[in-house]
């Protein structure tokens, strides 16, 4: 077969017709969409797919939300939860890749908005700016537990507990790595993911095994499918088990991710959204086997609720498995978190370039900018500072950094809310569907996933502990609304004068 270059591929890498055929049509799709190819397509379905892996994270999701779900509603709460969550997600996940097949470019939910709303420039406008705020807030959250899960093991293999200064400068140092591995750019991204698709499989088996070979005790099935735990002070028992699904909701935010490197996958029409659909799937296969063995494993559930480590998923570790081998899980877990923090200022600066590239961000020049790596650095040391700053709040008030984070998981569930809101009141918002297409299921499954969205934004604002305090409050409505008031007094101030809607910069070629 032929040999050729491609102003796409890598410089001076040598590629097949195929492959150069496949970029030609990727490239083209965008130009028809308006914009100008400025990425090279270096990412193949294993990588895209591990984009979005690394977003979801089981292990290092499911471990750092485990408690959530432990103490309201206990395995029961769970287990259910995880497979009912997870039927929802997918078909979320349905939905986004209809829309993903269409519209292959990064931008992701704000690009969808813009372009099947182009008449309500302020719907894209909040869209990309709460959705990109979101992203930034997710990636400190990993930073942190990837601090707190460096910390428990401290207190494991140590016994000594790491103050909230020593803490938060562990979670600086992740974000900066952070920001060193998304500047050397897409080859790099890249290939981490892939790295975590096999890191994700090959840990889950070594948890697993570990847990299953060396608990002292396993629960009965009974305990796991039927048994109901309650440490919230709520005396309605079903209200709590709900509470539960909150742990299955944040573990599973991230299947979006993929659409964020559309301009950097060959035949991304194609391979993005099976990225979007396939991450949600092999997530809740992953994450139930990894459920399940630590619902037969866990040995005491109170003791994981009176925990001293730092984060309570390494008590249950410590009574199953023993000191020497829990501090093996959690590096395990850690490295795992760490790669999806990494991933998320991936996402986070694509959405900085895409807003800029549209006049819907402020130095719009420096945004649009990309090293001889390809990566917009911008974005991405932008994504570090801001994460930088908030990780100082750790230290003065743990309360309100929590509040900060848990806003995280709400603001993602609103942005994923207006690209189905107008699927359901708007179906002939897309004018020319991609290569997956619902067909008649599309309707259906959009209300349903709407549905499902709505219910979980409520469920995020609620009360999680009786009686209601100022140490237990639900604080995550009042930060989600202070920064829904940011981004009105933004839109207001500068946004409605700089942003129209989408701005092409390249005209289609037919």
């Amino acid at each position: 077969m032929g040999q050729l270059e491609s102003p796409s591929s890598s410089e001076g890498k040598v590629i097949t017709k195929e492959e150069a055929c496949n970029v030609t049509v990727s490239d083209q799709r965008l130009l028809d969409l308006g914009y100008r190819p400025e990425f090279r397509r270096e990412m193949s379905l294993f990588g895209v797919l591990g984009i979005s892996f690394c977003s979801i994270g089981i292990l290092n999701g499911m471990s750092s939300a485990l408690q959530t779900g432990l103490f309201s509603g206990g395995p029961l709460g769970l287990f259910w939860g995880w497979n009912i969550c997870s039927l929802f997600m997918l078909l979320i996940a349905f939905s986004f890749a209809e829309i993903c097949s269409a519209y292959p470019t990064m931008g992701g939910l704000y690009f969808w908005v813009c372009k099947m709303k182009p008449d309500v420039p302020i719907l894209g406008f909040f869209t990309g700016w709460l959705y990109s705020m979101a992203m930034v807030f997710t990636g400190v959250s990993a930073n942190l537990s990837a601090a707190l899960y460096l910390s428990s093991m401290a207190e494991v293999g140590r016994g000594r507990s790491l103050t909230r200064l020593e803490i938060a400068a562990i979670a600086w140092a992740v974000n900066i790595f952070s920001g060193i591995v998304n500047t050397i750019g897409t080859k790099a991204i890249g290939h981490m993911s892939t790295l975590f698709v096999w890191w994700t499989l090959g840990g889950t088996v070594c948890l697993v095994t570990t847990l299953l070979v060396k608990a002292p005790m396993m629960n009965s099935a009974n305990f796991v499918f039927t048994n109901v735990q309650n440490f919230t002070g709520w005396q309605s028992q079903g209200f709590v088990v709900l509470l539960g699904f909150l742990q299955a909701v944040y573990t599973l935010e991230g299947c979006e991710t993929a659409a964020q490197v559309a301009e950097e996958a060959v035949r991304a029409e194609i391979l993005a959204p099976l990225a979007v659909v396939g991450s949600i799937a092999g997530s809740w296969l992953i994450g139930l086997a990894y459920l399940l063995a630590l619902l037969f494993a866990v040995q005491d559930i109170s003791s994981v609720q009176a925990t001293t480590f730092a984060i309570p998923i390494a008590q249950l570790y410590y009574d199953a498995v023993g000191p020497r081998l829990s501090q093996m899980c959690l590096v395990v877990i850690m490295v795992s978190q760490v790669m999806a923090a990494i991933t998320t200022f991936t996402a986070s600066s694509r959405l900085f370039y895409a807003l800029a590239r549209d006049n819907a961000f402020p130095l719009k020049k420096q945004f649009m900018t990309l090293n001889r790596f390809q990566a917009p650095y911008w974005g991405v040391w932008s994504s570090v500072l801001i994460g930088c700053i908030i990780s100082c709040a750790y230290i003065g008030s743990a309360i309100a950094f929590n509040a900060i984070l848990s806003s995280a998981a709400i603001s993602v569930m609103l942005s994923y809310m207006q690209p189905i809101i107008i699927r359901v009141f708007w179906p002939d918002s897309i004018e020319d569907f991609g290569p997956f297409r619902l067909g008649k299921w599309s309707w259906p499954v959009n209300l349903a996933s709407l549905l499902f969205t709505i219910f979980v934004c409520v469920l995020f604002i609620l009360p999680t502990a009786y009686p209601v305090n100022v140490f237990n409050m639900n604080y995550a409505i009042v930060a989600v609304g202070g920064l829904l008031v940011v981004i009105t007094i933004n839109w207001f101030w500068w946004g409605r004068h700089s942003f129209k809607g989408l701005v092409k910069t390249a005209m289609p070629r037919h």
